[in-house]
């Protein structure tokens, strides 16, 4: 096993189990607050990936550093098998801008490596590749990356429709109709959101683990969503939330229109568009006044053209980057 970090002044312990939650909630939102980013991590939301991962022990794959007995950062690292694709070692440090300039993202991106490396090793031949996503915003833990030797390899962004005023007529094509959500149509949902996506850059096998993640997702309201159906099933999807947190921390009435797809058998036929505005409507109707959503830039579909389409503006971009190990 990789042996811990070592680093004047700061002490490095494995994790603790859910007592760890609520300190890795803190770090996150102080990370984020650090680049700029609104996001507003809880315990709960810790609790609904930590509960449900996979291809991560948290006890072997985790490292926390702790400043007086105080933890200040941690490291995690993860695996997974694109679909006819390479297997792709993933990492993440995250870190209370208060301690930065001590070392201690260079020492937990190194123990991070190492860890992967020695996983990597238990895997058959084959393409096998690190990659870590970065706020652009973060230009130290961006100039640690290149410096080790990673490349960008695509782009996401965050973007923000600053209104929820001035909406396009766009109704559904003939043959759809939105549908409340009964708990039995759930899973059929979760299955055409896994289907519509298998073709898109990353994408990874989903499982029955995948699945009780996404139940546990702490913000779900069903009655937000809306699911455009035919006669085969779930032909586009738009299954909105409020974060209350993050709106709670930052004075805002944000709703987020997101996880968005459509069939194949319906594509480039407007399904998408009619489901946001619809969405958005909804979501004003609950006293928000604003939406956002995340999207891959170079989505083969299009979809970051619709969002700007709708008024969606640019607020915080990612970069993927990969190494190979």
């Amino acid at each position: 096993m990789t042996a811990l970090p070592q680093l004047e002044g700061i002490d490095f312990r494995a994790f603790r189990g859910p007592d760890d939650y609520p300190h890795f909630a803190r770090i996150i939102t102080a990370w984020a607050k650090g680049v700029g980013d609104e996001r507003v991590e809880t315990v709960e939301g810790i609790a609904s990936g930590y509960e449900n991962f996979q291809r991560c022990d948290p006890y072997c794959d985790l490292v926390v550093a702790e400043v007086d007995g105080r933890p200040v950062a941690y490291s995690r690292v993860w695996w997974d098998e694109e679909a006819d694709g390479p297997h792709v070692y993933k990492h993440v440090c995250l870190g209370d801008p208060a301690v930065s300039g001590r070392g201690i993202g260079s020492a937990l991106f190194a123990w991070n490596e190492s860890r992967l490396r020695e996983i990597a090793s238990e895997h058959d031949v084959g393409e096998h590749v690190f990659e870590v996503s970065n706020n652009d915003r973060n230009a130290a833990a961006t100039a640690l990356y290149k410096a080790a030797g990673y490349e960008p390899i695509t782009y996401s962004a965050e973007m923000v429709r600053p209104t929820v005023d001035d909406l396009p007529d766009h109704p559904l094509p003939d043959g759809l109709e939105i549908r409340p959500v009964r708990d039995e149509d759930i899973r059929t949902i979760w299955e055409a959101d896994v289907e519509a996506f298998r073709d898109h850059w990353g994408y990874v096998e989903q499982t029955e683990t995948d699945f009780q993640r996404f139940l546990a997702f702490p913000y779900t309201d069903t009655t937000l969503w809306k699911i455009a159906w035919d006669d085969e099933g779930p032909a586009g999807q738009v299954k909105s939330f409020i974060d209350t947190a993050q709106n709670a921390e930052h004075g805002l009435k944000r709703g987020w229109t997101e996880n968005i797809s459509t069939s194949r058998r319906w594509r480039r036929r407007g399904v998408a568009k009619a489901l946001i505005v619809e969405s958005i409507r909804e979501l004003a109707a609950r006293g928000m006044t604003e939406v956002a959503l995340g999207v891959h830039t170079e989505n083969p579909n299009g979809a970051y053209d619709l969002y700007a389409g709708l008024g969606y503006e640019v607020t915080s971009t990612w970069t993927t980057y990969r190494k190979p190990i």
